[in-house]
């Protein structure tokens, strides 16, 4: 018999790999973003940053050398100014007025999109057609081709019946503006109801229907608190917009007659009076409010995302 002698192979030793540590790869998944980030904010809060340092100053454009800080002094004049106060219940009106109107007639054209009939789709298109032109080029064609007193439609139809002949901006200039802005908003708040129309649960009307429930009793009591969320998103979305609404009330009225809001106050602050201080305290006061109007709306969105991941 022999023996065999077996000689020990040397093994190397085992690399271990060393991970990435989590924040490491937190900062690896978000450095992609970081360009976008700091675009914005050089465009965005930098902008704004300058705006709240300059609404703390009395600056004239025409007096540069003669800016000197004066505190809240600015806020407090934009407060208790009477032609600015009237700007502010001017700005309040006009953004009730045309979100309550246009969610009212959103709501009805959403209920009657809701329903199969024929050109169904070609109906959809066009209602959603003065949502999609510009708003300058909407508010020359509600000044020129509707209101215009001497070669208006309005007045066109009413020379034809022999009615009057008034003169819609002079006479009615804030109904003016905010006829033309709910024409204009009212597909917006059309796409919300219906969004939510169709994201009912059809068993549960059709079980309503079959113990005898009306129309109206349904959309009372079903279609209506289904709705809630979502005309509360088309109220707040809706009132973000027109807050800062200027094209209107600068191609329509030029602020006169007592539809100067507040973005338009502050365009007169800052390019005719060249107030810099004024018209950036009124500036910020203005996105201030829109903050606070678009926390609202980011919590029903977060909500309304809820329960759609609760239903799934």
């Amino acid at each position: 018999m022999t023996a065999t002698t077996t000689t020990p192979v040397a093994t190397a030793p085992v690399r271990t790999v060393r991970q990435p540590s989590a924040r490491l790869r937190g900062w690896a998944t978000r450095a992609p973003l970081l360009p976008a980030l700091v675009f914005m904010i050089v465009v965005t809060q930098l902008p704004f940053v300058a705006t709240l340092v300059i609404s703390f100053f009395d600056w004239n454009a025409l007096y540069p050398k003669a800016r000197r800080f004066t505190g809240l002094d600015n806020y407090r004049q934009v407060l208790t100014d009477a032609d600015l106060r009237h700007s502010v219940w001017t700005t309040v009106l006009l953004t009730a007025a045309v979100v309550l109107v246009s969610l009212v007639l959103g709501l009805a054209l959403a209920l009657l999109l809701d329903r199969r009939f024929r050109g169904r789709g070609v109906v959809r298109t066009l209602l959603i057609a003065p949502f999609l032109i510009v708003p300058v080029a909407a508010a020359l064609l509600w000044k020129h081709v509707l209101y215009n007193p001497e070669y208006g439609l309005f007045n066109g139809l009413l020379h034809y019946v022999g009615g009057p002949q008034p003169d819609w901006i002079s006479n009615t200039p804030l109904l003016a503006v905010e006829a033309s802005l709910v024409w204009q908003w009212t597909p917006f708040m059309m796409l919300i109801l219906l969004a939510g129309l169709q994201s009912r649960d059809h068993e549960q009307i059709e079980a309503a229907r079959v113990d005898g429930a009306s129309d109206w009793q349904i959309f009372r009591h079903l279609t209506l608190p289904h709705l809630r969320r979502y005309l509360e998103l088309g109220a707040l979305l809706g009132s973000i917009y027109i807050v800062q609404n200027f094209d209107a009330v600068f191609t329509i009225t030029s602020g006169g007659l007592g539809t100067a809001n507040l973005p338009y106050t502050v365009y007169q602050s800052f390019y005719q009076a060249h107030e810099n201080g004024l018209a950036s305290a009124a500036g910020v006061l203005v996105v201030i409010g829109s903050i606070v109007i678009a926390t609202f709306a980011l919590r029903v969105v977060s909500s309304l995302f809820r329960e759609e991941v609760a239903r799934s």
